[in-house]
């Protein structure tokens, strides 16, 4: 049996292998990846010596450089040595769990997602045992990011819902917030609108509550996209509808803009021009706040091409010629807005012709 190190021989030991990490180091930024691994491994071997948290914290470090390099060998050489230190650890009685942790993380350093998970879920279990709830956190966190860098957004949903209700009990504000925000991009990506609407108002809740008015309007217009996108038309205008009133109190031309835009277009989808053209006016108001001509001249570009379907010929030409004064302006689309005022001046024919399109 070999006799364990000094603490004095540990220490030139570490010194030498953190010489060879950084000779490795150096191999792989000259272009050299074939000699920098063979330098590695020679360092995971030796590391050994020093103790098995040192080695999976090496093997950690190296596998996730090894799968960004695309090393697919090394890759598998590695986690296959992180899977028998975790036999051995789980054949202990009782496993040391902040082992299996650090080995779950080395796993998920390497993306090596269904070791990770097991083993995460094993220490999960665990950890609410033991009523460890810096473990169970942790675990979640962990779970919750790896469940979502695969895409896999209904395990990952259910992580961020456990977080949530953790920092719920223990009144963690920012975490809550964080774990609403995690959940709302969750439930939008997967096309959950619903449970997506629900994390959202939640959040304008909390910042109604903390009086943070400006991270409202986007909010609002996310909730308002997914009101319409499950047929609620109703519930999406009053959510545009606040949206810019908000952005427009805290002078956020921008949320305001994108609001009115979108109420405009829910009311043509409708067949509701009247109020669209009121809106179009609102959103020409508010770009002449924020000084953005070019907004100025699409929003009159929206009202000539909504007065001509509605057989408005003067109030058409009226529009796009203000559109084209702006165009001139900006040097940008004049003869656009010019063949919109030729064919809108164009007496009808039998058969009314298509407005000409924006390009």
């Amino acid at each position: 049996m070999i006799a364990p190190l000094s603490p004095q021989e540990r220490r030139v030991l570490a010194t030498a292998l953190d010489e060879l990490r950084v000779q490795a180091e150096r191999e792989l930024a000259a272009g050299n990846p074939a000699g920098a691994f063979e330098i590695w491994n020679r360092e995971l071997r030796l590391r050994r010596v020093l103790g098995v948290e040192e080695e999976v914290d090496s093997l950690s470090r190296v596998g996730e450089i090894a799968w960004s390099e695309s090393q697919t060998t090394e890759t598998r050489l590695i986690t296959e040595r992180l899977q028998q230190i975790e036999q051995e650890v789980q054949a202990e009685t009782p496993p040391d769990f902040d082992l299996l942790l650090r080995i779950a993380q080395a796993y998920q350093q390497m993306r090596a997602i269904d070791p990770a998970v097991t083993l995460y879920d094993q220490i999960l279990v665990q950890a609410r045992q033991q009523g460890d709830a810096a473990t169970e956190q942790e675990t979640l966190i962990a779970l919750g990011e790896l469940h979502l860098a695969w895409f896999d957004y209904p395990a990952a949903a259910t992580a961020y819902q456990e977080l949530l209700t953790l920092a719920r009990a223990r009144g963690d504000s920012a975490r809550e917030v964080e774990y609403l925000q995690q959940l709302s991009y969750i439930y939008q990506e997967n096309n959950q609108p619903q449970e997506a609407i629900a994390a959202q108002q939640e959040l304008v809740s909390v910042y109604e509550s903390r009086q943070e008015y400006t991270l409202i309007p986007p909010l609002k217009i996310a909730i308002a996209d997914s009101f319409r996108a499950i047929e609620r038309p109703d519930r999406a205008a009053t959510h545009y509808q606040e949206a810019f009133a908000v952005a427009r109190s805290g002078q956020q031309y921008a949320y305001a803009s994108e609001a009115l835009q979108k109420l405009a277009d829910l009311y043509r989808s409708l067949d509701r021009p009247d109020d669209a053209l009121v809106v179009y006016q609102l959103l020409i108001d508010v770009e002449q706040q924020s000084y953005n001509s070019y907004g100025i001249m699409q929003a009159y570009d929206q009202i000539g091409q909504l007065q001509r379907e509605q057989g408005n010929t003067n109030e058409a030409i009226a529009a796009f010629r203000r559109g084209l004064e702006l165009a001139r302006q900006l040097s940008y689309r004049e003869s656009y807005f010019t063949q919109q005022i030729e064919a809108a001046s164009q007496p009808p024919s039998p058969e009314s012709p298509e407005p000409i399109q924006q390009n």
